[in-house]
């Protein structure tokens, strides 16, 4: 980051103040309105030798480059162009039906400057050799602001062969001048300027400058990078228990892993420490300390099952700690033993590392994590569940974005549900296996819709035990429409493979291919998402279903 600060202010010296601003625009898009992405080229021993700043306005697919220069000084080499060639694959990565930039004019009319203008031609001529075309609209190119400024305004259209649209030119000059340059144009500008596009398609100044090609540029693709993420811990593995009827096993994850890692759509992060503070938010500070107490004392190996479940009472505890799991757990299927709280937290790290990549402008980061945690609530643990994974990043995100869950695992997620009852900052939404046949029974219903601050924020959508494949996809699309219009920031996603025929602790009789129309219809919510493993216990299930429904992500980017 220091390397491209020092670039940009010898580069672009009376912007020099922009250059601090670069760590704010990666790290928070969300609060700027786009979300921006700073790629680098790199020399010998790791020296930046250049660096392009692109921001990609999603909701439109459009992507703008607001600054691209190279170190002073460095001639040749085709360092420029290889990294043009990358803005081009990324904005295509992206999904982007064109990327757009801005120039000095490179006429002596409005850049008399002999040394700038000659800078201006140049970087006509540099964008005309990829197909980039001037965008001709007198009222873009006029001066603006103290001391008024003028710039052309470039089109790319990365090989397609469709013109410029007019609606598509006034979305995305919208957004660029809204937001973008939201501290020099007011609104009446912005208006005149968007007005201006009266033709349709949008005339493009044929090239002047350089040769012209016969038909548009197409994309190189070189693996950029992939645009998903993945993150996964490896200590998830000490949370083994070899007993007959568990079903929440290692080899789930080494499914997942073998099936998603050869088809390149991921890059993979490695799980950072994220501290007690994001679990302390939502989790009963007594529940964690129970916990991670019980399970660091217990001496054998022997798991312990809880057998007795009185009804809760916050005075009435067992001295015992063993004895305690009764009035913290649901059920008798979640043991405490020695490894438990350490996996549970590994999992609440590698989801917050997910979360983290959301954050950074990652269009999908998935945590692969075990022990999932959607079963667990603020003060109560089962279902195979700790802590509740999906619950903590939404937290987490909650500071500076407007979060949803929806959870498609098989069983209602009582623990998210619990967490949020009474807030209304997050958006639950379930749809799963009706809790009169289905675990865990005793939540679920269409009724259960929050209450005080939270009311309206619950929604449930219970199946019957054998809903087929249109019937899910039709509460499905209820659901996602529900989530539509809460209109959140980012989607978190709690995943569950088993809804697929022939899961031991599932009864739909659902398709793989659902899950590749749930992977498509969520990336067409134009969302970030969140995937957070919960459950699903087939390994032939896990294999397809994962590789089905990330193949359906990335057809909807």
């Amino acid at each position: 980051m220091e390397q491209v600060r020092e670039i940009f202010r010898r580069s672009f010296p009376r912007l020099a103040g922009y250059a601090d601003r670069l760590p704010s625009l990666l790290r928070q898009p969300v609060r700027h309105g786009y979300r921006s992405a700073l790629l680098v080229a790199e020399g010998a021993l790791g020296r930046v030798d250049a660096f392009a700043l692109v921001m990609h306005f999603d909701e439109i697919n459009a992507v703008f480059l607001d600054f691209i220069a190279t170190r002073p000084g460095l001639r040749g080499g085709g360092v420029g162009g290889a990294l043009y060639e990358a803005v081009r694959e990324f904005a295509g990565e992206l999904g982007a039906a064109g990327l757009y930039m801005e120039v000095q004019p490179d006429d002596a009319q409005r850049t008399p400057e002999a040394a700038q203008l000659d800078e201006a031609r140049r970087r006509v001529r540099f964008y005309e050799q990829y197909g980039a075309r001037v965008v001709e609209n007198e009222a873009y190119s006029a001066p603006v602001g103290d001391p008024p400024t003028c710039a052309l305004l470039l089109f790319d259209g990365l090989g397609r062969t469709e013109p410029l649209g007019r609606a598509e030119a006034r979305q995305a000059v919208e957004r660029i001048l809204s937001r973008r340059f939201a501290q020099v144009v007011d609104p009446r500008y912005v208006r005149r300027v968007v007005e201006a596009f009266r033709d349709d398609p949008v005339p493009l100044r044929p090239a002047r400058l350089s040769a012209p090609r016969a038909g548009p540029r197409p994309v190189n693709g070189r693996a950029l990078g992939a645009a998903f993420t993945l993150t996964c811990s490896p200590k998830h593995e000490i949370h083994h228990l070899r007993e007959r009827g568990y079903f929440e096993r290692p080899v789930r994850i080494g499914a997942i892993r073998e099936t998603l890692d050869p088809t390149g759509l991921f890059a993979v992060v490695p799980p950072r420490p994220h501290g007690e503070k994001p679990l302390l938010a939502v989790h009963d500070p007594a529940f964690v300390h129970f916990l991670q107490t019980v399970c660091l004392r217990l001496r054998s190996q022997r798991p312990i099952y809880p057998d007795t479940f009185p009804i809760r009472r916050p005075d009435r505890r067992p001295k015992e700690l063993p004895v305690q799991a009764g009035y913290y757990c649901l059920d008798t299927g979640t043991p405490l033993y020695p490894n438990a709280y350490m996996a549970a937290r590994a999992a609440v790290d590698t989801t917050l590392t997910a979360a983290d990549e959301i954050m950074g402008g990652r269009r999908l980061a998935y945590a692969v994590c075990r022990p999932p945690g959607h079963h667990a609530g603020k003060r109560f643990y089962g279902g195979f569940c700790y802590f509740n994974n999906a619950a903590i990043a939404a937290h987490y995100l909650g500071r500076e974005t407007r979060v949803a869950i929806l959870d498609v695992d098989f069983h209602h997620g009582n623990g998210t549900q619990d967490v949020f009852y009474d807030r209304g900052d997050v958006l639950t939404v379930s749809v799963h296996g009706h809790p009169d046949y289905a675990y865990p029974y005793f939540s679920g219903f269409t009724h259960e819709t929050g209450e005080g601050d939270g009311l309206g924020r619950n929604r449930n959508f219970p199946l019957a035990p054998q809903a087929d494949d249109s019937t899910y996809l039709a509460a499905f699309d209820r659901a996602r429409d529900v989530v539509g219009r809460f209109a959140p920031d980012v989607l978190v996603v709690s995943l569950g493979f088993d809804i697929l025929k022939g899961d031991p602790t599932g009864t739909f009789p659902l398709r793989p291919r659902v899950l590749r129309a749930m992977g498509r219809r969520l990336m067409e919510l134009r969302r970030p998402l969140l995937i957070v493993q919960e459950g699903g216990y087939n390994l032939r299930n896990i294999r397809r279903g994962c590789a089905e429904f990330f193949t359906g992500c990335a057809e909807g980017t």
